[in-house]
């Protein structure tokens, strides 16, 4: 049975491409230097995937930013005021990092989650005028490198239909605009792309169609149907694998069955194992390929390799012919395992990274074709995993348990209505109209990271970490008061992220020192593991938020990371519902909620910005989603008294579809991006009857230009036509830990005066 992958981390080794791009950014390398970087990166994962001994790789699934940007440049659709910027052999290097990190004076491309996943993508813009036309450089590129090194390689394309159904209207295009009207103008190039390909001797292509795994109208199926229609009828072309992921296939499976392609791929993990049922329901896939995605590309468990190796016994006789894969592309999990030596070596052995799993791709596929027998040991060392990982203690707490267990309706609702909390709080605080306040981090410079580092191996001790942090806390805290910010924050400077930093310390879960995995362009996370019932052994914040309010008389706000997001940034359990994993966090945070409040501690923000991306991709399991997501915020938030205002933050995610839930979750404030989408969160929250505070973001922290006082007071006279004054705050997009200071000093310093005049 032949093996593969859907596609691989591109982080490079020890994080590569990302030194090599911000490297660039500054000046200190060249152009010629990042391309060279890139083609080393790239050969070495070829070569790690031909050592591993896959039958087929994965390629043009390297990216210098994201994939989503890559096919908007193969198909020309570069928006007009990204075009003519630059000039030179590097125009097209710089054009491309404009659109996705703007310019001094060009904005970038909308920024938002990739599925269900924390992995952001560039919106593309498109409207009834964009025109499209090949540029292959890219795709032929890779395939070129992988041939070199004696590869049998499978370029991957994102699908005409994915490409649509994720761009949005560009600026001045109608809202109503339809992109998947502009399928059939798209068509023609990528037909000239698999002519194309085919001339340099490709054998096969990939399109991922991951839209498929939502729920789509007929109308969307129906179009699917054309373009593979016109795509597999091409008389000169690869053999075309049509790879869906994230979820069950649902009625895009019959389109896919009668499709004149050569392949399809399908996830059979978690909830996505009703693929099997039906597969079989519709009589399998006569005469295709099935790509069986039967090894989690999402999670770091080690494989259950005894079921997974049944379940492919099963499909066997659903498709001409079945080829062992992993669910979706490894970009998701981190690289290696190996390199994770601090680990824990009994929990070290529950899990795999990227390169083990396409192990475990392969050894799956050696036990189908030769026989049981010949992966004996790997079959007894999967088993031994399994039990020794359900036994463990670690799993278990029964004190965590029956606190769940107790918890009461009373628990997840705050005493008083939000008028009557919001006097309290207003004569608590004092606060002018439009509110000035930051998100809660500021710059993280090196000399920070470094201290950090120092203080981990042992190199600076408690004492002076602790006097280095607190410098930093009393220079953030005079520099907000100096632009004249009204609600302060610490600036965060001992975190290391957002929800690392509290996984270090609440039981349950653990870390890793280079599990890097890519959120977008050249920011990584290293997302902790849960590992077992998750509690509280110790505060977590309230030490450094006492200290930061000692040095103002202005509110400081309590920082921490709501239990959603916790889960949806980390590697979670998947041996329990998500839902009882949620409630485990929010008690733990109830605690340091309850433990700032006693301090002293007037505003405590909880962030929950992956509370859209948790939401299921099929609407039938989505009310179940929110109402247990809700309610572990509230448990996390409600047990605070009337004077005590409760904010959350959210960012680069769709709304639209959670407005009822973000209503639901309560809080005093909510602020939001909104910079990059031109205030429309605005007015959407203000049809959904969004009854409390805003604070729609008026300053894009992921792009290094400085908004003007006149765009920010622009943004804000548009956040008034639907949020009144008295409930409009004013505050960037998201936490300023990427930014210099410099930038963040000139931001602030606008943002400060644009709503000082219009108080």
């Amino acid at each position: 049975m032949p093996a593969t992958i859907l596609g691989y981390p591109r982080t490079g080794r020890d994080r590569a491409m990302k030194k090599a791009i911000e490297s660039y950014w500054r000046g200190e390398r060249s152009a010629y230097q990042v391309r060279r970087t890139l083609v080393a990166e790239r050969r070495a994962v070829f070569e790690t995937l031909r050592e591993a001994g896959l039958s087929s790789v994965p390629c043009n699934d390297f990216s210098l930013y994201d994939q989503m940007l890559d096919t908007l440049v193969m198909v020309g659709a570069v928006p007009e005021r990204h075009q003519g910027l630059f000039a030179g052999e590097n125009a097209d290097l710089e054009t491309y990092f404009a659109m996705a990190r703007g310019t001094a004076e060009v904005a970038p491309l909308e920024m938002t989650k990739w599925f269900d996943t924390n992995y952001h993508y560039l919106v593309p813009e498109l409207g009834p005028d964009t025109t499209f036309a090949l540029h292959p450089d890219q795709p032929v590129a890779e395939y070129r490198q992988a041939r070199t090194l004696g590869l049998q390689a499978r370029p991957v394309l994102i699908g005409p239909v994915t490409f649509l159904r994720l761009a949005k209207p560009a600026p001045g295009v109608d809202p109503g605009f339809d992109p998947m009207s502009l399928l059939e103008r798209l068509l023609p190039v990528y037909e000239q792309m698999l002519t194309r390909l085919a001339a340099e001797g490709v054998a096969w292509v990939q399109l991922d169609e991951p839209a498929l795994v939502q729920d789509q109208p007929r109308a969307v199926l129906d179009a699917t149907a054309v373009a593979l229609a016109r795509l597999g009828g091409l008389a000169t072309r690869p053999k075309l694998l049509v790879a869906t992921y994230f979820g069950p296939a649902g009625e895009a499976l019959a389109v896919l069955r009668e499709a004149p392609v050569d392949g399809v791929g399908l996830d059979f993990t978690g909830p996505a194992v009703t693929n099997a049922r039906d597969l079989a329901t519709i009589g399998g896939l006569p005469g295709k390929r099935l790509v069986a995605g039967v090894v989690d590309g999402r999670n770091v468990w080690a494989a259950d390799l005894r079921r997974q190796l049944d379940l492919l016994t099963t499909l066997q006789g659903l498709a001409e012919e079945v080829v062992v894969s992993t669910s979706c592309s490894l970009l998701h999990v981190p690289l290696d395992l190996e390199a994770e030596t601090q680990l824990d070596p009994d929990l070290r052995r529950w899990f795999a990274f990227a390169r083990q799993k396409t192990r475990e791709v392969v050894t799956l596929a050696r036990g189908i074709t030769a026989g049981t027998t010949t992966i004996r040991d790997a079959l007894q060392a999967s088993d031994a995993v399994l039990r020794h990982r359900a036994g463990s203690p670690i799993t278990r707490d029964p004190a965590v348990r029956d606190r769940v267990d107790a918890v009461t309706a009373a628990d997840t609702h705050r005493p008083s209505a939000y008028p009557e909390r919001a006097g309290a709080q207003a004569r608590r605080l004092a606060l002018p109209a439009l509110p000035t306040t930051t998100i809660g981090s500021f710059p993280q410079t090196q000399a920070l990271r470094s201290a950090r580092a120092r203080y981990r191996r042992g190199e600076l001790d408690e004492a002076g970490y602790v006097q280095r942090m607190r410098a930093e806390v009393q220079h953030v805290i005079r520099l907000q008061e100096a632009l004249g910010l009204d609600v302060l924050v610490h600036g965060e400077p001992e975190r290391n992220d957002m929800v690392q930093y509290f996984a270090e310390q609440l039981a349950g879960f653990v870390t890793t020192r280079h599990g890097w995995v890519q959120s977008y362009g050249t920011r990584y996370v290293r997302p902790p593991v849960v590992v077992g019932d998750v509690s509280r052994p110790a505060p977590m914040t309230v030490g450094w938020t006492r200290y930061a309010q000692s040095l103002t008389g202005k509110p400081v706000k309590g920082m921490l990371t709501g239990p959603v997001t916790m889960l949806c940034w980390s590697f979670v359990r998947d041996d329990q519902p998500l839902e009882e994993t949620a409630q485990q966090v929010a008690l733990a945070l109830r605690d340091e909620v309850a433990d700032l409040e006693a301090a002293g501690t007037a505003v405590i923000q909880v962030d929950e910005p992956a509370l859209r991306e948790g939401l299921p991709l099929r609407a039938a399991d989505r009310a179940a989603y929110l109402g247990w997501a809700t309610r572990a915020f509230r448990l996390a938030t409600s047990g605070v008294r009337d004077d005590t205002q409760i904010h959350t933050h959210m960012c680069y995610a769709e709304f639209g579809e959670i407005l009822s839930a973000v209503v639901d979750l309560d809080t005093d404030v909510l602020s939001v991006e909104a910079a990059r989408s031109h205030m429309a969160v605005a007015g959407d929250l203000s049809r959904a009857g969004y009854p409390s505070g805003v604070g729609p973001g008026v300053y894009d922290i992921h792009s290094p230009r400085v908004p003007g006082r006149p765009e920010i007071t622009g943004l804000l006279r548009q956040a008034l036509e639907h949020v009144p004054a008295g409930r409009l705050w004013v505050n960037p997009d998201c936490g300023l830990k990427t930014r210099d200071e410099p930038e963040v000093r000139a931001s602030l310093a606008n943002l400060v005066a644009a709503a000082g005049s219009l108080r």
